[in-house]
């Protein structure tokens, strides 16, 4: 009985991990990692300590990778370091005033209002919309790494669930 409650807990932080892969408010590659040990810990799956704590690393970095990307397009994007700090603070404050949506909008707001506040408000706007740009190409790119990897561990879990499954019931 504690082996089907572990197995349908894995089985639910997977699905939870690949949402939050699209979903911001939920950090994906961690979730998806629980599952990925949380079927490891079960006594009918077999596999390697080694997979769990590779994974484990790489949902860390991916995790940490998707909240340095959007900072990352700013400055490839040619922003300056007042619209990279704007980035940030976006993230930040769009996170808390806008919830998941934040994620999306935050970066590009604060990097267009960070660039011009560096500019002085005197150039045009068009730099600063593309510094913006830069910041949502980064979040987009973040995402598509944390899709990705969250795919590559349900792949993963599905595999090998399906291999031992005569001895998980």
């Amino acid at each position: 009985m504690v082996e089907i409650l572990i197995f349908g807990a894995a089985v639910l932080f997977i699905l939870l991990g690949l949402a939050g892969s699209v979903l911001p408010i939920i950090p994906g590659p961690l979730s998806s990692w629980v599952g990925i040990l949380l079927l490891h810990l079960t006594q009918g799956v077999p596999f390697d300590w080694t997979i769990v704590l590779v994974a484990g690393g790489a949902a860390v970095l991916i995790f940490v990778l998707d909240l340095v990307m959007p900072v990352l397009g700013t400055k490839k994007y040619g922003g300056s370091k007042a619209s990279i700090r704007g980035c940030t603070i976006g993230i930040i404050l769009g996170i808390i005033v806008l919830g998941p949506l934040g994620l999306i909008v935050g970066p590009f707001l604060g990097a267009l209002v960070g660039e011009l506040i560096a500019k002085g408000f005197k150039k045009s706007g068009s730099s600063s919309i593309k510094v913006g740009f830069g910041a949502l190409v980064g979040f987009v790119v973040g995402t598509f790494f944390k899709v990705l990897f969250c795919l590559g561990l349900l792949m993963f879990f599905i595999t090998i669930s399906v291999k031992n499954w005569h001895t998980l019931f």
